[in-house]
């Protein structure tokens, strides 16, 4: 089949290489020429036979309102329009109306693969009607991963996203847990080989996971984490979980304070801990520390 992609970056251009090698012609857009087959929307909309399909990977927001503003425009009734961003699974029933006005379908879909996604595959978490999914479907089928698994259609729009958004705040937790863990052993005297003690792990332990194969990958690399500033920042979606668990009474604590770990990377002095410091010196008389 043919489909239209709009933005190239690391994800979007994998993508379009994996597509094609699966037999399918992609034409690409992206705000950067040199990774760009064509020059605007309208001409790749104009190089692709009807009923069409535009994926669109672009950052969640504005950049995708935009980009599916200016589609609804160009496209016509029958054409279907793919969200594989990042973005909120709210904006996904909200861009779908707008389409249907005019006769456009919808699919939201997360996905999941990282750099790793041109040789592995990707996985796929899609949400919308039947009939605009089936438009899709040898899209999906050239990006998923070999094999059965790795590829759902979540349910109605909003679903796909809604799937990858709590993906991702799974992966908030598994990463914390294992940091946590990986803080410990470097602390302690007895351990003197920590990044052999996660190797280990990586057969027969309950706790053996990609996320603990690319651990390694990073200790094999620099094996304290020596030339790493201790900063993580949030893609967004993990607040999402959080918002969502509170709006439907879903307790998620391991969820919530991996979130709230990462606020505090970013504390290089932090304002909550004066307060502790403070009244501990006020009840007990402990020692403060001076700037």
């Amino acid at each position: 089949m043919e489909l239209g992609l709009v933005g190239l970056g690391k994800m979007g251009g994998n993508m379009r290489e994996r597509i094609r090698r699966a037999g399918h012609t992609v034409v690409g857009y992206d705000r950067n020429p040199d990774l760009a087959d064509v020059h605007s929307l309208e001409e790749l909309v104009d190089k692709l036979t009807g009923p069409r399909v535009v994926w669109v990977m672009v950052p969640a927001g504005a950049a995708t309102q935009s980009t599916i503003d200016r589609l609804a425009e160009l496209l016509q009734p029958g054409d279907v329009v793919v969200d594989g961003g990042n973005s909120r699974w709210t904006d996904d029933e909200k861009h779908a109306g707008e389409l249907a006005a005019k006769g456009i379908g919808f699919v939201d879909c997360g996905v999941s693969g990282g750099v790793w996604g041109l040789e592995n595959g990707y996985a796929l978490m899609y949400g919308g009607d039947p009939e605009h999914v089936a438009k899709v479907q040898p899209v999906f089928d050239a990006l998923k991963p070999e094999g059965d698994f790795g590829s759902v259609h979540a349910g109605r729009v909003g679903a796909g996203h809604f799937a990858k958004m709590v993906h991702n705040g799974i992966e908030y937790a598994m990463m914390q847990a294992y940091a946590e863990g990986w803080e410990l052993l470097e602390k302690v005297d007895s351990v003197t080989d920590v990044r052999e003690v996660f190797r280990s792990w990586q057969e027969g332990t309950v706790i053996r996971s990609w996320l603990l194969d690319l651990a390694v990958n990073a200790l094999d690399e620099d094996e304290h984490l020596d030339k790493l500033r201790g900063y993580a920042q949030d893609s967004g979606e993990g607040r999402w979980t959080v918002e969502a668990a509170i709006d439907n009474a879903v307790p998620l604590p391991a969820i919530t304070a991996s979130l709230f770990a990462r606020f505090a990377s970013r504390q290089e002095d932090s304002p909550q801990m004066k307060m502790i410091a403070a009244l501990r010196n006020q009840f007990g008389g402990h020692a403060v520390e001076k700037k």
